[in-house]
């Protein structure tokens, strides 16, 4: 059983979530005022969507303050003209975005890729270079200082490490990443990519390479 919460300002979209999510056995709690999020448990959660537009708490300030209580999914439910601010916006810690009007079965592919991503269990170690890999605790260190990675950001870095020197695609990256089968909005890996580059090279580190025209790469 999954539990999952939706918050969303519009009752209409919140009994459309339910409908089409409770069909595949999860448990929705919604909420249509975001002030309400401090009161709840949110570590119960395998998922969490949250509109983008909603007065007085917009999603991203409100993706802030989830993000450092839980390390679930979290995905923006956001209207198409603003598609280019969410895709900024998910430097605030969200793993992927919806975009209104959706459909049901885009609804259910996106939210099962990331349930199923999270179900994935490894217990291995590896190392390139510097770079160390905790596949079992999805964590990066680099000379043992631990990168502060988003789960989405950690599973990007460790798709193209465990695939080194091969050259993907945005599209091929989302689909392995992400694991949805419709029309994929490959858009989000652009902006991943730019966090996890901007992370690492703190660190000392800039493993991920472009390669124009195609894809990237980790060198």
């Amino acid at each position: 059983m999954t539990n999952i919460l939706a918050v969303d300002d519009e009752p209409a979209v919140l009994a459309l979530l339910c409908n089409i999510l409770q069909k595949d056995g999860h448990v929705v709690t919604t909420l249509s005022d975001p002030s309400e999020v401090e009161g709840l448990q949110l570590g119960v959660y395998d998922l969490i969507l949250l509109d983008v537009m909603m007065p007085e708490i917009d999603g991203f300030t409100l993706c802030r303050h989830i993000r450092t209580k839980v390390d679930c999914p979290l995905l923006f439910l956001t209207a198409k003209s603003m598609e280019n601010d969410v895709i900024t916006g998910l430097g605030e810690g969200a793993d992927d975005y919806i975009i209104k009007p959706f459909g049901a079965g885009e609804l259910r592919a996106r939210v099962h890729a990331h349930l199923r991503r999270e179900s994935r269990v490894r217990r291995n170690v590896f190392c390139i270079g510097e770079v160390s890999f905790n596949l079992s605790g999805k964590e990066i260190t680099v000379r043992d200082a631990a990168v502060p990675l988003t789960k989405s950001e950690y599973a990007i870095c460790e798709f193209l490490a465990l695939n080194r020197r091969q050259v993907f695609s945005k599209d091929q990256i989302y689909t392995s990443v992400f694991g949805f089968d419709g029309d994929s909005d490959s858009s989000t890996i652009v902006e991943h990519i730019k966090n996890v580059r901007a992370k690492l090279n703190r660190a000392g580190v800039s493993p991920i390479e472009t390669v124009w025209g195609i894809g990237y790469r980790w060198k």
